[in-house]
């Protein structure tokens, strides 16, 4: 009797959470249909009067004292200059993604570029980002840190597509301000993972930690082991807290090849492998089996959230010495 009441209050439950759903998809749907339609007014009556700034300021002003005396808050004027730029970044309505929310779209409104709302709005629908998740990820300039975005040439999803220097780890809670061993932060990132896996990008999963490889001769032990089922392979990451070093590297080019040896199916493309380090020596990944390898990536990480412009710094020196090396091979 007790197993036939469970079975049908999760019955129950599940009818419930599906009416609320479609009720929350129709509601969303009127919401984003509203305010675009408003957007595009206040945009037509713009460009029909020609309209100095200034002026057309004065006009939104006004109106938006009209509308929050007749309809309330919700219509102040900085939802109103909320809606124009919703309208402006996004003209056909036809193209609007229904699983987001106004606070999706009322922040990747803000964004300076097509491609760059492209990115955060498939990201966000990818990987069920909320609004607070897809606002961090904006903060932390997400787009900026990809290594590469374009698939036009081959349409083929590549690591690099999906791979960031350098990672941020605020979430984590370290202090970054003293050297943290390997251990403590292999298992911050296991308290953490499900942020730590939005931060790594789309498409992964967790496998193992200190996952134990057998050889005929020696027991050897990798930091971390992911999944990434859009590329369809391992992904081998190792912590290192220290300056970057040649040993490190051919630690994990013998932790990749061994892998693909020992424990790869029929299904698996290569293993990718990923060195997360505290600190980079450019001129050792210059000269080593990274800068002509498209399976393994060094990537710097950091366990606080720099301000945007030390971290434009950091990506724009990076990507000055990635592109180099590509030019390189």
């Amino acid at each position: 009797m007790e197993t036939l009441k469970k079975q049908l209050f999760h019955s129950i439950k599940e009818i419930i959470l599906q009416a609320r759903q479609r009720v929350f998809r129709m509601v969303n749907s009127s919401l984003l249909d509203t305010y675009w339609q408003v957007g595009r007014l206040i945009v037509e009556d713009e460009q029909g009067g020609s309209v100095r700034a200034e002026y057309g300021k004065n006009v939104l002003k006004e109106l938006a004292r009209e509308l929050t005396e007749e309809f309330g808050k919700g219509f102040d004027y900085t939802n109103l200059t909320n809606m124009r730029k919703f309208y402006l970044a996004f003209s056909n309505l036809d193209t609007l993604r229904q699983e987001l929310s106004w606070s999706h779209y009322r922040l990747l409104s803000r964004l300076d570029s097509d491609e760059k709302r492209l990115y955060y709005l498939n990201e966000s629908i990818t990987n069920n980002w909320n609004s607070r998740a897809l606002q961090r990820q904006i903060n932390s300039l997400a787009f900026d840190r990809v290594l590469v975005h374009s698939t036009e040439v081959t349409g083929v999803l590549t690591a690099q597509n999906i791979i960031k220097d350098p990672y941020i780890f605020e979430f984590l809670g370290l202090p970054s301000e003293v050297k943290n061993s390997e251990y403590s932060i292999e298992s911050a990132i296991l308290d953490h993972i499900q942020q730590f896996l939005l931060e790594m990008g789309k498409g992964f999963a967790f496998v193992a930690r200190q996952q134990h490889i057998v050889t005929e001769t020696s027991d050897f032990y990798i930091d971390l082991v992911f999944y990434n089922y859009l590329l369809k392979c391992f992904v081998i990451i190792d912590l290192k807290t220290g300056t970057l070093t040649h040993q490190d590297i051919g630690q994990l080019d013998m932790y990749v090849r061994m892998y693909d040896d020992l424990k790869l199916s029929g299904g698996d493309n290569p293993s990718v492998g990923i060195l997360l380090c505290s600190d980079k020596d450019e001129t050792i990944v210059k000269y080593s089996v990274l800068s002509d390898n498209n399976k393994m990536f060094a990537s710097k990480y950091l366990l606080y959230l720099p301000k945007e412009e030390e971290l434009k710094q950091i990506i724009d020196e990076d990507r000055v010495r990635f592109d180099l090396n590509k030019e390189i091979e």
